[in-house]
Formats: C-alpha cells, structure tokens, sequence
C-alpha cells in the first residue's frame, strides 16, 4: 500500500475530524485511522483503553502515536495469526525506525511545550499527520496486506526465532 497523495489527504482529513470535532488524543486519532486504512475493526474496549495514552495522560512520557501504533501491530499481528515473538520484534523495529526518524519516543522531547493550560488544542496536529504517515508505510511493509498472506519481512522474523 503506497502513501501517496490521495492517503496523505485521507490522513489529513481524519487528524483534523478527530482531533478538532471528536476532540480525541492522538493515540486514539492513530489506532483509528490504521483501523479504517487496514480494515481492522477495533473494539470500544480498545478505543476506552487508549483514552490516557498521550504521553501517559499528559505526564510526557512515551508518546501515544507510538502507543497506539503497538497497539495496533498487535491487534492487526494476532488477526493475522503471527506469533507473538514475531510481533514483539515488529514492535521493536517499529520503535527503532520511529525513533530513527524522529529522534525520540517521548512526548516531552516530540512536545517541548507539554501540556501547559494556555497552550493551544492539539499541538501535534502536524506532527500527528506526518507520524501517521510514517506507521502507514512502516504497517504497510510488516503486515502484507494481500489476502492470505502474510509479510515476507514477518516470516523472515518468525524464521530467525524458530532457527534459535
């Protein structure tokens, strides 16, 4: 799946939707977005359990664009019935790759500004877009999204596991 010019103005639209009338945090903003791109439904429960995932509630740790990408290799990984190590390390690939491209996970270094009460709404918003680009084209090459069949770089994980 390319990301091109036509998904940039999808991501676009859904971060302003989400962010300016939903009024949702960007680990929410992100788990959705990848849900309708990869066609993976997500339970209320996983949406109330990304409520307090933006920076930790605010606190500035890890960010939630980060978290709700985890979560969502997960989610998308167990549908797709790959093993748990093989996930565990797209998750880490995911990270590194994150934090390669933009020098941290933390919500305190990606928001110098915080969270302070005269700060304007959603702060990331831009951030937001071009970090949810980037899991795009990251889910876009670990989950394989032709059907039936599952990511050459995921097998060649689970492969290098198995062979330990």
């Amino acid at each position: 799946m390319a990301y091109d010019l036509h998904m940039e103005e999808l991501v676009r639209r859904r971060v302003a939707d989400y962010y300016w009338r939903d009024d949702i945090n960007c680990a929410t903003t992100n788990l959705k977005i990848l849900s309708e791109i990869f066609g993976i439904d997500l339970s209320d429960q996983v949406i109330d359990a990304a409520v307090g995932m933006h920076g930790a509630g605010e606190y500035g740790a890890q960010c939630g664009l980060v978290e709700g990408a985890l979560m969502f290799l997960g989610i998308s990984g167990r549908r797709q019935n790959i093993a748990d190590d093989a996930i565990i390390h797209a998750c880490k690939a995911y990270a590194w790759q994150f934090e390669k491209r933009f020098s941290s996970l933390s919500c305190a270094a990606l928001r110098p500004e915080g969270f302070a009460p005269n700060n304007p709404p959603h702060l990331c918003e831009a951030f937001t877009r071009e970090a949810v680009g980037f899991t795009i084209e990251f889910m876009s090459v670990i989950l394989n999204r032709v059907p039936g069949q599952r990511s050459k770089t995921l097998a060649c994980i689970e492969k290098r596991r198995i062979e330990r």
